[in-house]
C-alpha cells in the first residue's frame, strides 16, 4: 500500500477522532456501486437544488467526488449554507480507495 501523503494523513487522523467529517458529493448511481466507510453522502445535484444537509457545519468537513472536479462546486454551496469549514479534496473516489481507505 502507498504511503499517503501528509494532508490525507492528517485528514485520516481527523476522521478518526470524529474532529472532521466527509462527504461524498458523487450521485446516487455512483455511490451504489461503493463509497468509502466514513463517508456522508451529500449528492452535488441535491445541493444544486436547495438541500441542506443536517450535519455539524462548524466541523471540518472533507469533500470528494469521482475525479477531484465535482468537489470545487460543491464548497461555495456548502459554505453558503454556512459551513465554516470546508477542504475540497483533489483525489477521487478511486484515488482515495487505492491509497488504503475503507470502502463499503
Amino acid at each position: 500500500m502507498l504511503a499517503l501523503p501528509p494532508h490525507l494523513e492528517e485528514m485520516k487522523e481527523e476522521l478518526a477522532s470524529d474532529a472532521a467529517q466527509l462527504f461524498d458529493v458523487r450521485e446516487p448511481q455512483e455511490t451504489a456501486a461503493g463509497r468509502l466507510k466514513d463517508a456522508k453522502v451529500v449528492p452535488l445535484s441535491e445541493l444544486q437544488n436547495g438541500f441542506t444537509p443536517t450535519f455539524d457545519k462548524t466541523k471540518l468537513t472533507y469533500l470528494h467526488c469521482a475525479a477531484g472536479i465535482r468537489v470545487h462546486y460543491a464548497a461555495p454551496i456548502l459554505e453558503a449554507m454556512g459551513f465554516e469549514r470546508v477542504v475540497p479534496l483533489q483525489e477521487g473516489y478511486g484515488a482515495l480507495k487505492s491509497l488504503g481507505f475503507e470502502s463499503s
